[in-house]
């Protein structure tokens, strides 16, 4: 007859209940980031339409310039040398990639400081 108002015993010796799991942190955790964003966006508003654009803009530009660039002195190169297109086409490739490397780096530098 006395066992029906017996308690559990808890999880860990020196708590008083159970331990809550590890889905439970998770959603905690998650729903404090939560937070923390939508604080952070009430705090610093979003960039106008005008500044998104020059974004493009200057993204455009990191790319194009520098493959703009390393196909001239490709075609320079072959043209001097009479070689075709032997260092046009990978001076074109190594120029776009660069770009993109440089337009990537930027995109990343941006993030961090929002």
């Amino acid at each position: 007859m006395g066992d029906e108002h017996r308690q559990a015993p808890p999880d860990k010796p020196g708590t008083n209940g159970p331990v809550p799991d590890r889905g439970a942190r998770l959603l905690e955790h998650t729903v404090r980031q939560a937070v923390r964003r939508d604080q952070r966006a009430k705090e610093v508003p979003e960039p106008s339409l005008g500044v998104r654009l020059g974004q493009i803009g200057i993204l455009g530009w990191m790319v194009v310039i520098p493959t703009l660039l390393a196909l001239w002195f490709g075609h320079w190169l072959d043209r001097r040398f009479g070689t075709g297109v032997f260092f046009s086409a990978p001076l074109l490739m190594a120029g776009a990639a660069l770009g993109l490397w440089l337009a990537w780096r930027w995109m990343h530098r941006q993030t961090m400081k929002d």
